[in-house]
Protein backbone atom coordinates (compact mmCIF):
# COMPACT_ATOMS: atom_id res chain seq x y z
CA UNK A 1 0.00 0.00 0.00
CA UNK A 2 2.79 2.44 0.78
CA UNK A 3 4.45 1.89 -2.07
CA UNK A 4 1.74 2.57 -4.62
CA UNK A 5 -0.33 5.48 -2.85
CA UNK A 6 2.85 7.04 -0.98
CA UNK A 7 0.40 7.19 2.50
CA UNK A 8 3.09 8.75 4.73
CA UNK A 9 4.31 11.34 2.13
CA UNK A 10 0.68 12.43 1.91
CA UNK A 11 0.46 12.34 6.18
CA UNK A 12 -2.35 9.56 5.79
CA UNK A 13 -2.70 6.30 7.00
CA UNK A 14 -4.85 2.65 5.68
CA UNK A 15 -7.34 3.10 7.75
CA UNK A 16 -7.90 7.05 7.24
CA UNK A 17 -8.51 6.31 3.89
CA UNK A 18 -10.53 3.09 4.22
CA UNK A 19 -12.82 5.35 6.59
CA UNK A 20 -12.57 8.18 3.85
CA UNK A 21 -13.93 5.86 0.71
CA UNK A 22 -16.49 4.77 3.11
CA UNK A 23 -17.37 7.90 3.83
CA UNK A 24 -17.39 9.00 0.12
CA UNK A 25 -20.12 6.03 -0.64
CA UNK A 26 -22.37 7.03 1.39
CA UNK A 27 -22.65 10.60 0.19
CA UNK A 28 -22.68 9.14 -3.24
CA UNK A 29 -24.80 6.09 -3.08
CA UNK A 30 -27.56 7.48 -4.36
CA UNK A 31 -26.63 7.45 -7.73
CA UNK A 32 -26.26 3.86 -7.89
CA UNK A 33 -30.53 3.58 -7.67
CA UNK A 34 -30.99 7.35 -9.18
CA UNK A 35 -29.16 7.17 -12.47
CA UNK A 36 -31.48 3.62 -13.73
CA UNK A 37 -35.00 5.51 -12.36
CA UNK A 38 -33.81 8.69 -13.83
CA UNK A 39 -32.54 7.54 -17.60
CA UNK A 40 -35.04 4.34 -17.65
CA UNK A 41 -37.86 5.85 -15.74
CA UNK A 42 -37.76 9.04 -17.67
CA UNK A 43 -38.91 6.62 -21.01
CA UNK A 44 -41.70 4.44 -19.39
CA UNK A 45 -44.81 5.17 -21.29
CA UNK A 46 -43.00 7.56 -24.12
CA UNK A 47 -42.35 6.72 -27.80
CA UNK A 48 -43.08 2.35 -27.28
CA UNK A 49 -41.57 2.55 -23.85
CA UNK A 50 -39.69 -0.56 -23.68
CA UNK A 51 -42.12 -2.97 -23.48
CA UNK A 52 -40.93 -6.51 -22.34
CA UNK A 53 -37.55 -4.97 -22.24
CA UNK A 54 -37.93 -2.43 -19.08
CA UNK A 55 -37.02 -4.47 -16.38
CA UNK A 56 -33.82 -5.57 -18.28
CA UNK A 57 -33.06 -2.55 -19.26
CA UNK A 58 -32.94 -1.14 -15.68
CA UNK A 59 -31.01 -3.70 -14.81
CA UNK A 60 -28.22 -2.88 -18.03
CA UNK A 61 -28.22 0.70 -16.78
CA UNK A 62 -27.66 -0.38 -12.86
CA UNK A 63 -24.84 -2.62 -13.81
CA UNK A 64 -23.33 -0.51 -16.23
CA UNK A 65 -23.50 2.41 -12.60
CA UNK A 66 -21.53 -0.29 -10.63
CA UNK A 67 -18.84 -0.99 -13.44
CA UNK A 68 -18.25 2.23 -14.84
CA UNK A 69 -18.27 3.79 -11.76
CA UNK A 70 -15.91 1.16 -10.36
CA UNK A 71 -13.76 1.38 -13.11
CA UNK A 72 -13.05 5.05 -13.18
CA UNK A 73 -12.44 5.03 -9.60
CA UNK A 74 -9.81 2.35 -10.22
CA UNK A 75 -8.18 4.56 -12.74
CA UNK A 76 -8.13 7.33 -10.30
CA UNK A 77 -6.16 5.39 -7.82
CA UNK A 78 -3.67 3.84 -9.57
CA UNK A 79 -2.91 6.59 -12.25
CA UNK A 80 -3.33 9.55 -10.83
CA UNK A 81 -3.24 8.50 -6.70
CA UNK A 82 -6.48 11.13 -6.01
CA UNK A 83 -8.80 10.61 -2.92
CA UNK A 84 -11.60 11.38 -5.80
CA UNK A 85 -14.80 9.46 -6.99
CA UNK A 86 -16.44 9.30 -9.91
CA UNK A 87 -19.77 7.58 -11.57
CA UNK A 88 -22.74 8.92 -13.98
CA UNK A 89 -22.81 12.99 -13.47
CA UNK A 90 -25.85 14.22 -11.99
CA UNK A 91 -27.48 16.82 -14.15
CA UNK A 92 -25.96 14.85 -17.36
CA UNK A 93 -28.01 11.66 -16.77
CA UNK A 94 -31.28 13.76 -16.82
CA UNK A 95 -29.59 15.40 -20.13
CA UNK A 96 -28.89 11.98 -21.35
CA UNK A 97 -32.65 10.83 -20.81
CA UNK A 98 -34.12 14.12 -22.40
CA UNK A 99 -31.79 13.30 -25.21
CA UNK A 100 -32.65 9.76 -25.49
CA UNK A 101 -36.63 10.86 -25.63
CA UNK A 102 -35.70 13.04 -28.07
CA UNK A 103 -33.65 11.09 -30.16
CA UNK A 104 -36.92 8.23 -30.34
CA UNK A 105 -39.21 10.98 -31.63
CA UNK A 106 -36.89 12.41 -33.89
CA UNK A 107 -36.24 8.80 -35.58
CA UNK A 108 -39.39 7.47 -34.66
CA UNK A 109 -38.10 4.77 -32.48
CA UNK A 110 -38.69 2.93 -29.28
CA UNK A 111 -37.13 4.29 -26.15
CA UNK A 112 -34.98 1.62 -26.22
CA UNK A 113 -33.31 2.00 -29.65
CA UNK A 114 -33.22 5.70 -28.22
CA UNK A 115 -31.04 4.67 -25.55
CA UNK A 116 -28.58 2.66 -27.84
CA UNK A 117 -28.50 5.61 -30.31
CA UNK A 118 -27.59 8.03 -27.19
CA UNK A 119 -24.66 5.34 -25.85
CA UNK A 120 -23.12 6.60 -29.27
CA UNK A 121 -22.79 10.17 -28.10
CA UNK A 122 -21.36 8.77 -24.83
CA UNK A 123 -19.06 6.86 -26.40
CA UNK A 124 -17.81 9.41 -28.97
CA UNK A 125 -17.28 11.77 -26.51
CA UNK A 126 -15.20 9.90 -23.84
CA UNK A 127 -13.15 8.91 -27.05
CA UNK A 128 -12.67 12.49 -27.92
CA UNK A 129 -11.80 13.22 -23.96
CA UNK A 130 -9.17 10.66 -23.79
CA UNK A 131 -7.48 12.40 -27.25
CA UNK A 132 -7.89 15.65 -25.55
CA UNK A 133 -6.79 14.80 -22.32
CA UNK A 134 -3.89 13.24 -23.88
CA UNK A 135 -2.93 16.37 -25.63
CA UNK A 136 -3.37 18.78 -22.51
CA UNK A 137 -6.11 20.58 -24.11
CA UNK A 138 -9.10 20.14 -22.43
CA UNK A 139 -7.94 22.89 -19.71
CA UNK A 140 -7.01 25.02 -22.62
CA UNK A 141 -10.44 25.12 -24.17
CA UNK A 142 -12.17 25.63 -21.12
CA UNK A 143 -9.85 28.60 -20.49
CA UNK A 144 -11.49 29.68 -24.08
CA UNK A 145 -14.85 29.70 -23.02
CA UNK A 146 -16.16 33.08 -21.62
CA UNK A 147 -16.03 32.83 -17.61
CA UNK A 148 -19.97 33.95 -17.13
CA UNK A 149 -20.82 31.07 -19.37
CA UNK A 150 -19.32 28.36 -17.45
CA UNK A 151 -20.03 30.42 -13.86
CA UNK A 152 -24.07 29.67 -15.26
CA UNK A 153 -23.94 25.90 -16.34
CA UNK A 154 -24.11 24.54 -12.79
CA UNK A 155 -26.80 26.59 -11.06
CA UNK A 156 -28.76 26.35 -13.90
CA UNK A 157 -28.37 22.62 -14.32
CA UNK A 158 -29.49 22.79 -10.48
CA UNK A 159 -32.61 24.31 -11.86
CA UNK A 160 -33.84 21.96 -14.42
CA UNK A 161 -32.73 19.30 -11.85
CA UNK A 162 -34.98 20.84 -9.34
CA UNK A 163 -38.06 21.53 -12.32
CA UNK A 164 -37.53 17.32 -13.09
CA UNK A 165 -37.42 16.20 -9.53
CA UNK A 166 -40.47 18.95 -8.60
CA UNK A 167 -42.08 17.55 -11.97
CA UNK A 168 -42.32 14.53 -14.07
CA UNK A 169 -39.84 12.43 -11.42
CA UNK A 170 -42.38 13.23 -9.05
CA UNK A 171 -45.64 12.64 -10.86
CA UNK A 172 -47.88 9.31 -11.11
CA UNK A 173 -50.29 8.20 -13.33
CA UNK A 174 -50.76 7.14 -16.79
CA UNK A 175 -49.38 9.28 -19.99
CA UNK A 176 -52.35 10.88 -20.37
CA UNK A 177 -53.29 11.28 -16.77
CA UNK A 178 -49.66 12.33 -15.01
CA UNK A 179 -50.29 14.63 -11.67
CA UNK A 180 -47.52 16.07 -10.87
CA UNK A 181 -46.77 19.02 -8.34
CA UNK A 182 -48.42 22.02 -9.93
CA UNK A 183 -51.71 19.66 -8.96
CA UNK A 184 -50.44 18.94 -5.93
CA UNK A 185 -51.46 22.61 -4.26
CA UNK A 186 -54.89 22.52 -6.02
CA UNK A 187 -55.81 19.05 -5.17
CA UNK A 188 -55.46 18.72 -1.09
CA UNK A 189 -58.94 20.08 -0.59
CA UNK A 190 -61.78 20.40 -3.47
CA UNK A 191 -63.41 17.27 -3.70
CA UNK A 192 -64.10 17.66 -7.34
CA UNK A 193 -60.45 17.76 -8.06
CA UNK A 194 -60.08 14.52 -6.06
CA UNK A 195 -63.11 12.96 -7.88
CA UNK A 196 -61.88 13.85 -11.38
CA UNK A 197 -58.60 12.47 -10.27
CA UNK A 198 -59.82 9.36 -9.12
CA UNK A 199 -58.11 6.75 -8.01
CA UNK A 200 -54.93 8.91 -8.53
CA UNK A 201 -55.25 11.48 -6.05
CA UNK A 202 -54.42 9.50 -3.10
CA UNK A 203 -51.34 8.00 -4.86
CA UNK A 204 -50.75 11.48 -5.90
CA UNK A 205 -50.48 12.76 -2.80
CA UNK A 206 -48.39 10.15 -1.05
CA UNK A 207 -45.99 10.80 -4.11
CA UNK A 208 -45.44 14.57 -3.08
CA UNK A 209 -45.57 13.98 0.82
CA UNK A 210 -42.90 11.09 0.42
CA UNK A 211 -40.92 13.33 -1.69
CA UNK A 212 -41.14 16.69 0.84
CA UNK A 213 -39.81 14.73 3.96
CA UNK A 214 -37.17 12.90 2.22
CA UNK A 215 -35.99 16.20 0.97
CA UNK A 216 -36.16 17.77 4.21
CA UNK A 217 -34.45 14.85 6.19
CA UNK A 218 -31.44 15.02 3.73
CA UNK A 219 -31.14 18.96 4.57
CA UNK A 220 -31.67 18.89 8.39
CA UNK A 221 -28.88 15.62 8.45
CA UNK A 222 -26.59 18.37 6.00
CA UNK A 223 -27.23 20.81 8.24
CA UNK A 224 -25.84 18.68 11.55
CA UNK A 225 -22.56 17.65 9.05
CA UNK A 226 -23.82 14.16 9.03
CA UNK A 227 -22.25 11.86 6.38
CA UNK A 228 -24.78 9.75 4.36
CA UNK A 229 -27.40 12.53 4.91
CA UNK A 230 -28.55 12.03 1.20
CA UNK A 231 -28.60 8.27 0.91
CA UNK A 232 -30.55 8.36 4.77
CA UNK A 233 -32.58 10.22 3.50
CA UNK A 234 -33.57 8.54 0.71
CA UNK A 235 -33.82 5.30 2.61
CA UNK A 236 -36.19 7.54 5.22
CA UNK A 237 -38.26 8.63 2.20
CA UNK A 238 -38.70 5.15 1.04
CA UNK A 239 -39.68 3.76 4.48
CA UNK A 240 -42.60 6.40 4.29
CA UNK A 241 -43.88 5.42 0.87
CA UNK A 242 -43.54 1.67 1.28
CA UNK A 243 -45.40 2.40 4.71
CA UNK A 244 -48.19 4.28 3.12
CA UNK A 245 -48.67 1.75 0.06
CA UNK A 246 -49.49 -1.06 2.39
CA UNK A 247 -51.67 1.83 4.22
CA UNK A 248 -53.52 3.98 1.73
CA UNK A 249 -52.56 1.87 -1.70
CA UNK A 250 -53.47 -1.45 -0.05
CA UNK A 251 -50.17 -2.64 -2.08
CA UNK A 252 -46.98 -4.54 -1.37
CA UNK A 253 -43.95 -2.66 -2.59
CA UNK A 254 -41.76 -5.96 -1.67
CA UNK A 255 -43.69 -8.26 -3.56
CA UNK A 256 -40.97 -8.48 -6.61
CA UNK A 257 -38.61 -9.66 -3.69
CA UNK A 258 -39.83 -12.65 -3.52
CA UNK A 259 -38.90 -13.77 -6.49
CA UNK A 260 -35.72 -11.86 -7.46
CA UNK A 261 -32.82 -13.15 -9.02
CA UNK A 262 -30.01 -11.62 -6.59
CA UNK A 263 -27.14 -12.75 -8.63
CA UNK A 264 -25.61 -9.82 -10.92
CA UNK A 265 -28.14 -9.30 -13.87
CA UNK A 266 -25.48 -9.76 -16.43
CA UNK A 267 -27.85 -10.98 -18.97
CA UNK A 268 -30.15 -8.23 -18.46
CA UNK A 269 -27.23 -5.66 -19.06
CA UNK A 270 -25.97 -7.95 -22.41
CA UNK A 271 -29.52 -7.75 -23.58
CA UNK A 272 -29.98 -4.23 -23.57
CA UNK A 273 -26.93 -1.93 -23.17
CA UNK A 274 -23.76 -3.86 -23.10
CA UNK A 275 -21.82 -2.99 -26.41
CA UNK A 276 -25.52 -1.45 -27.70
CA UNK A 277 -23.82 0.85 -30.29
CA UNK A 278 -26.78 1.97 -32.64
CA UNK A 279 -25.23 4.77 -34.77
CA UNK A 280 -27.98 3.92 -37.97
CA UNK A 281 -30.53 5.95 -35.47
CA UNK A 282 -28.25 8.34 -34.12
CA UNK A 283 -27.77 9.69 -37.14
CA UNK A 284 -30.75 10.32 -38.53
CA UNK A 285 -31.03 13.08 -36.79
CA UNK A 286 -28.44 14.54 -39.49
CA UNK A 287 -24.44 15.13 -38.51
CA UNK A 288 -25.18 18.80 -37.27
CA UNK A 289 -27.29 17.93 -34.65
CA UNK A 290 -25.11 15.10 -33.79
CA UNK A 291 -21.87 17.32 -33.63
CA UNK A 292 -23.67 19.58 -31.81
CA UNK A 293 -25.28 16.81 -28.87
CA UNK A 294 -21.20 15.49 -28.59
CA UNK A 295 -19.98 19.19 -28.04
CA UNK A 296 -22.51 19.99 -25.70
CA UNK A 297 -21.68 16.91 -23.50
CA UNK A 298 -18.53 17.77 -23.64
CA UNK A 299 -18.68 21.35 -22.61
CA UNK A 300 -20.61 20.36 -19.77
CA UNK A 301 -18.16 17.24 -18.61
CA UNK A 302 -15.38 19.68 -18.75
CA UNK A 303 -16.93 21.98 -16.58
CA UNK A 304 -18.21 19.70 -14.11
CA UNK A 305 -14.71 17.45 -13.47
CA UNK A 306 -12.23 20.41 -13.99
CA UNK A 307 -14.18 22.41 -11.16
CA UNK A 308 -15.26 19.54 -8.74
CA UNK A 309 -11.20 18.92 -8.94
CA UNK A 310 -9.81 22.06 -8.63
CA UNK A 311 -12.13 22.96 -6.00
CA UNK A 312 -11.85 19.88 -3.59
CA UNK A 313 -8.32 19.68 -4.21
CA UNK A 314 -7.97 23.44 -3.06
CA UNK A 315 -9.62 22.33 -0.17
CA UNK A 316 -7.65 19.40 0.73
CA UNK A 317 -4.07 21.41 0.10
CA UNK A 318 -3.40 19.39 -3.12
CA UNK A 319 -2.61 22.37 -5.25
CA UNK A 320 0.51 24.71 -6.02
CA UNK A 321 1.03 28.09 -5.47
CA UNK A 322 -0.07 29.15 -8.85
CA UNK A 323 -3.21 26.70 -7.95
CA UNK A 324 -2.12 23.73 -10.25
CA UNK A 325 -3.33 20.44 -8.70
CA UNK A 326 -0.21 17.38 -9.83
CA UNK A 327 -1.68 14.85 -11.90
CA UNK A 328 -4.25 16.85 -12.87
CA UNK A 329 -3.73 14.82 -16.48
CA UNK A 330 -3.74 12.09 -14.72
CA UNK A 331 -7.09 12.70 -13.13
CA UNK A 332 -8.80 13.55 -16.16
CA UNK A 333 -7.86 11.07 -18.10
CA UNK A 334 -9.34 8.29 -15.25
CA UNK A 335 -12.73 10.66 -16.43
CA UNK A 336 -12.27 10.31 -19.72
CA UNK A 337 -11.87 6.42 -19.84
CA UNK A 338 -14.59 5.72 -17.19
CA UNK A 339 -17.33 7.68 -19.85
CA UNK A 340 -15.69 5.57 -22.70
CA UNK A 341 -16.69 2.53 -20.13
CA UNK A 342 -20.11 3.84 -19.05
CA UNK A 343 -20.69 3.55 -22.95
CA UNK A 344 -19.86 0.04 -23.48
CA UNK A 345 -21.70 -0.89 -20.30
CA UNK A 346 -25.20 1.30 -20.66
CA UNK A 347 -24.57 4.98 -19.09
CA UNK A 348 -24.35 8.28 -19.49
CA UNK A 349 -21.16 10.22 -19.36
CA UNK A 350 -19.06 9.42 -15.92
CA UNK A 351 -17.77 12.79 -14.03
CA UNK A 352 -16.12 13.57 -11.14
CA UNK A 353 -18.10 13.45 -8.06
CA UNK A 354 -18.59 16.50 -5.95
CA UNK A 355 -19.26 14.77 -2.87
CA UNK A 356 -15.47 14.07 -3.21
CA UNK A 357 -15.20 16.48 -0.67
CA UNK A 358 -16.75 14.94 2.13
CA UNK A 359 -14.01 12.20 1.75
CA UNK A 360 -11.59 14.07 1.71
CA UNK A 361 -12.81 16.23 4.99
CA UNK A 362 -12.84 12.69 6.66
CA UNK A 363 -8.75 12.65 5.44
CA UNK A 364 -8.64 11.26 2.34
CA UNK A 365 -5.45 11.94 0.47
CA UNK A 366 -4.57 9.18 -2.26
CA UNK A 367 -5.86 6.63 -4.52
CA UNK A 368 -7.07 4.47 -1.40
CA UNK A 369 -10.06 6.35 -1.02
CA UNK A 370 -11.12 6.23 -4.40
CA UNK A 371 -10.01 2.31 -4.71
CA UNK A 372 -12.51 1.96 -1.51
CA UNK A 373 -15.28 3.52 -2.72
CA UNK A 374 -14.64 1.47 -6.58
CA UNK A 375 -15.15 -1.82 -4.44
CA UNK A 376 -17.98 -0.89 -2.70
CA UNK A 377 -19.40 0.30 -6.11
CA UNK A 378 -18.66 -3.47 -7.26
CA UNK A 379 -20.37 -5.14 -4.16
CA UNK A 380 -23.01 -3.17 -4.98
CA UNK A 381 -24.14 -4.86 -8.42
CA UNK A 382 -25.66 -7.96 -5.92
CA UNK A 383 -28.11 -5.67 -4.48
CA UNK A 384 -30.12 -4.69 -7.39
CA UNK A 385 -33.32 -6.07 -6.38
CA UNK A 386 -33.13 -3.66 -3.34
CA UNK A 387 -31.98 -0.78 -5.15
CA UNK A 388 -35.48 -1.67 -7.82
CA UNK A 389 -38.01 -0.90 -4.80
CA UNK A 390 -36.57 2.21 -4.45
CA UNK A 391 -39.58 4.65 -4.98
CA UNK A 392 -39.43 7.39 -7.70
CA UNK A 393 -40.71 10.31 -5.07
CA UNK A 394 -36.98 9.09 -2.73
CA UNK A 395 -34.92 10.00 -6.00
CA UNK A 396 -36.50 13.23 -6.50
CA UNK A 397 -35.80 14.12 -3.08
CA UNK A 398 -32.10 13.73 -4.07
CA UNK A 399 -32.31 15.07 -7.27
CA UNK A 400 -33.76 18.24 -6.05
CA UNK A 401 -31.34 18.27 -2.93
CA UNK A 402 -28.47 18.13 -5.81
CA UNK A 403 -30.15 21.09 -7.72
CA UNK A 404 -30.55 23.21 -4.52
CA UNK A 405 -26.36 22.59 -3.74
CA UNK A 406 -25.69 23.11 -7.79
CA UNK A 407 -27.33 26.81 -7.57
CA UNK A 408 -24.50 27.92 -4.74
CA UNK A 409 -22.53 28.97 -7.93
CA UNK A 410 -24.34 31.66 -8.15
CA UNK A 411 -22.05 33.22 -5.31
CA UNK A 412 -19.17 33.26 -8.20
CA UNK A 413 -20.88 35.23 -10.66
CA UNK A 414 -20.83 39.53 -10.70
CA UNK A 415 -24.14 40.57 -11.21
CA UNK A 416 -22.92 43.95 -11.52
CA UNK A 417 -21.33 42.81 -14.51
CA UNK A 418 -23.41 42.59 -17.20
CA UNK A 419 -21.27 40.36 -19.59
CA UNK A 420 -21.23 37.93 -16.65
CA UNK A 421 -24.96 38.45 -15.64
CA UNK A 422 -27.11 38.53 -18.91
CA UNK A 423 -25.85 35.22 -19.86
CA UNK A 424 -26.08 33.85 -16.99
CA UNK A 425 -29.66 34.79 -16.32
CA UNK A 426 -30.60 33.61 -19.76
CA UNK A 427 -28.92 30.19 -19.18
CA UNK A 428 -30.94 29.96 -15.78
CA UNK A 429 -34.18 30.77 -17.25
CA UNK A 430 -34.06 29.19 -20.61
CA UNK A 431 -32.57 25.68 -19.41
CA UNK A 432 -35.24 24.14 -16.88
CA UNK A 433 -37.89 25.83 -19.79
CA UNK A 434 -36.56 24.39 -22.46
CA UNK A 435 -35.25 21.07 -20.44
CA UNK A 436 -32.01 21.27 -22.89
CA UNK A 437 -28.54 21.87 -21.46
CA UNK A 438 -27.19 22.49 -24.85
CA UNK A 439 -29.58 25.26 -26.18
CA UNK A 440 -29.21 26.91 -22.76
CA UNK A 441 -25.44 27.15 -22.80
CA UNK A 442 -25.80 28.30 -26.70
CA UNK A 443 -28.27 31.15 -25.63
CA UNK A 444 -25.40 32.17 -23.29
CA UNK A 445 -22.43 31.89 -25.36
CA UNK A 446 -24.65 33.93 -28.31
CA UNK A 447 -26.15 36.89 -25.72
CA UNK A 448 -22.11 37.40 -24.08
CA UNK A 449 -20.98 37.51 -27.68
CA UNK A 450 -23.33 39.94 -28.94
CA UNK A 451 -22.86 41.93 -25.97
CA UNK A 452 -19.25 41.94 -26.31
CA UNK A 453 -19.33 43.14 -30.25
CA UNK A 454 -21.75 45.75 -30.04
CA UNK A 455 -19.91 46.90 -26.99
CA UNK A 456 -16.48 47.55 -28.96
CA UNK A 457 -15.07 44.35 -26.66
CA UNK A 458 -15.32 42.23 -29.73
CA UNK A 459 -11.66 41.49 -29.28
CA UNK A 460 -12.05 40.09 -26.01
CA UNK A 461 -14.07 37.51 -27.20
CA UNK A 462 -11.96 34.24 -27.95
CA UNK A 463 -12.24 32.53 -31.13
CA UNK A 464 -13.76 29.12 -30.04
CA UNK A 465 -16.52 31.11 -28.22
CA UNK A 466 -17.54 32.81 -32.01
CA UNK A 467 -17.36 29.49 -33.60
CA UNK A 468 -19.49 27.45 -30.92
CA UNK A 469 -21.93 30.78 -30.64
CA UNK A 470 -21.81 30.39 -34.64
CA UNK A 471 -22.78 27.11 -34.63
CA UNK A 472 -25.58 27.33 -32.59
CA UNK A 473 -27.23 30.01 -34.52
CA UNK A 474 -27.28 28.14 -37.62
CA UNK A 475 -28.78 24.96 -35.36
CA UNK A 476 -31.38 27.83 -33.83
CA UNK A 477 -32.61 29.20 -36.96
CA UNK A 478 -31.34 27.15 -39.90
CA UNK A 479 -32.15 23.13 -38.69
CA UNK A 480 -35.46 22.05 -38.86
Amino acid sequence: MEKIFKLKENGTTVRTEIVAGLTTFMTMAYIIALNPNLIVGFGQGAFGGFGADGAAAWNGVFMATCLASAIAMFCMAFLANKPFCLAPGMGLNSFFAIVIAQIAGAAGCSYLAGLQAGLCIILIEGIVFIVLSVFNIREKIVDAIPLGVRLGIAPAIGLMLMNIGFGSNAGVGAASEHYVMRDFFGALTPSAAQANMGEFYPKMVLYVVTMFIGLFVIILLSKRGIKGAVLIGMLAASVIYWIGSFVFLSTNPFEALATANWLPPFGDMAQTTLFKFDFPTLFKLGWFTVVTLVITFCMIDMFDTIGTLVGTASRAGMVDKQGNMPNMKEALLADAVGTVCGACTGTSTVTTFVESASGVEAGGRTGLTALTCGVLFLACMFISPIAAIIPAPATSAALIYVGVLMLQGLKSVSFDDMDQMVPVALMLISMPISSSIGHAIGLGLISYTVIKVFSGKAKDVSVLTYVISALFLVKFFLIV
